[in-house]
């Protein structure tokens, strides 16, 4: 399968009930779900005067007050200065730092942060402790390239960027050099800005909210292969139209009201796939599946052949069913915005070249994801290990919360296991009691497993037993009462 450079994009954002959640999809399918609670805030982007809490030598790494309930973490790599001499040398406790976040809190790890700050434009990103100037490596096309470094130097010395570095993003290509000018302008305004209210106030401190989520995915996401951004909140639909029509005048046209009264999201049929998201098991359309199990720090996905035979030999079946897998798992870890260490357990190919071919196809499905994403060659067991670039909780994690049935492990006790504890309970109930009988209250689905079984249990037990359903009990819980 080669990459389709003509896809059909869309954008749909829904910003009711406390939450806004925005919608990408391509060729009519969704392939990327942005989400932002307002009880629980978005901070990634946010730039914080902080105070050193802890620094801790023995792990590189040292703790920042940033002023919310967890203290943020920062490893070396993010300190400023030289790595060599350790971070008990380059930080100090109580010591006050700039620092912008990076990750969002998961789980019971608090949020990271970096020392060295970026400033996202449309065009550019301002990279105020770095000194390198460079151009995007998304940008393919060799004289694109040159023009743009071309067009950057001379604005570099124009505006006298010294010490401070500048990378042109993707979405550049094709901007002119007034465009780029503008904007560099406008972010070096904003870094000196941020720079002097550091001066002027106490740690902990927010120096600089990023902007709403609506507006991120106007700067990052809309794009000249976008046909529409439809929102469904009026006020943020202006906010967005006046500053797209600011930042990029040609797509203005793009950003609509849904006037509708039926939901966005239900209108676009956009709220039955969230819904399949919960779900563990994803078909293929030839009829092969993968199954996706994700854990705090690891996610595995396995694949499976299902009921799809084929017309062509086992191995080229097989080669096929793991082709189609990869650009499905490529589209569900970007729409699952699942992070960290991913195996994927394809089915076992005899031919290294087939292996190489899936891995290829992996390689190509995950070029669309805007997250940094590392694939490591696949093994003759048709294990491949990646790791994705995680800065919020996954999807599946903040939709769900761990069953209180099972805990966790996705599984229950067994019809078979739950009669037998039934039957040692009434035999230390009934110990030194003979005669009376038994009922038995039970969830309604075991109710008629039981019922099956109730000349067993009555003959093990040794009286009359009555089974009967408690629509109230969970499928492992039973109450016994003796008559």
């Amino acid at each position: 399968m080669e990459k389709d450079n003509t896809l059909k994009k869309e954008i749909y954002a829904n910003t009711s009930f406390e939450e806004t959640r925005i919608a990408v999809v391509e060729d009519g399918m969704l392939s990327e779900l942005f989400w932002e609670r307002r009880s629980v805030g978005n901070i990634v982007g946010n730039i914080y005067k902080g105070k050193v809490e802890n620094v801790l030598p023995g792990i590189s790494s040292a703790f920042i007050n940033i002023g919310l309930d967890k203290n943020a973490y920062i490893y070396i790599s993010d300190v400023l200065g030289d790595k060599r001499q350790g971070i008990d040398k380059l930080i100090k406790k109580d010591q006050d730092v700039m620092v912008q976040v990076t990750k969002d809190a998961i789980s019971t790890k608090g949020m990271k942060v970096t020392m060295d700050i970026s400033l996202p434009g449309r065009y550019l990103v301002l990279t105020p402790y770095q000194e390198f100037v460079g151009v995007s490596k998304n940008i393919e096309n060799d004289e694109e390239r040159k023009r743009l470094s071309e067009i950057i130097k001379k604005i570099s010395e124009s505006v006298k960027l010294e010490k401070i570095g500048c990378i042109v993003r993707t979405e550049a290509e094709g901007a002119t050099e007034d465009e780029l000018h503008k904007e560099i302008k406008y972010l070096l305004r904003l870094w000196e800005s941020i720079l002097k209210k550091y001066e002027s106030v106490n740690a902990p401190y927010l120096l600089r909210k990023d902007m709403s989520l609506s507006m991120q995915v106007a700067r990052d996401v809309l794009s000249r292969d976008v046909s529409i951004y439809m929102l469904d909140n009026k006020e943020e639909c202006l906010a967005v139209q006046e500053f797209v029509s600011k930042i990029s005048p040609e797509l203005k046209d793009r950003v609509k009201y849904y006037e509708s009264k039926v939901p966005i999201f239900k209108a676009f049929k956009i709220e039955e796939e969230i819904n399949e998201l919960k779900k563990i098991k994803v078909d293929l359309p030839n009829g092969g599946s993968i199954i996706i199990q994700e854990a705090e720090s690891l996610c595995a996905i396995d694949v499976n052949t299902g009921r799809y035979i084929g017309n062509k030999s086992q191995e080229e079946t097989v080669t096929q069913t793991n082709i189609e897998a990869a650009y499905e798992i490529a589209r569900q870890i970007r729409l699952r915005n699942i992070g960290g260490i991913i195996v994927i357990d394809f089915i076992d190919m005899r031919k290294a070249s087939n292996r190489h071919k899936v891995v290829r196809a992996l390689e190509d499905a995950v070029r669309k994801d805007r997250a940094k994403i590392r694939i490591l060659p696949i093994t003759r067991l048709g294990l491949v290990e990646m790791t994705r670039e995680r800065k919020r909780e996954s999807t599946f994690s903040m939709l769900t919360d761990q069953c209180p049935q099972c805990h966790g492990s996705g599984r229950v006790l067994s019809s078979e296991s739950i009669r037998l504890n039934i039957q040692r309970d009434i035999q230390n109930l009934t110990m030194g009691r003979p005669g009376g009988n038994l009922r038995i209250a039970v969830h309604p689905l075991l109710g008629e497993v039981l019922r099956e079984k109730q000349g067993l249990i009555e003959k093990n037990v040794h009286r009359s037993v009555k089974i009967f359903n408690d629509p109230q009990l969970l499928w492992e819980d039973y109450r016994i009462i003796l008559e």
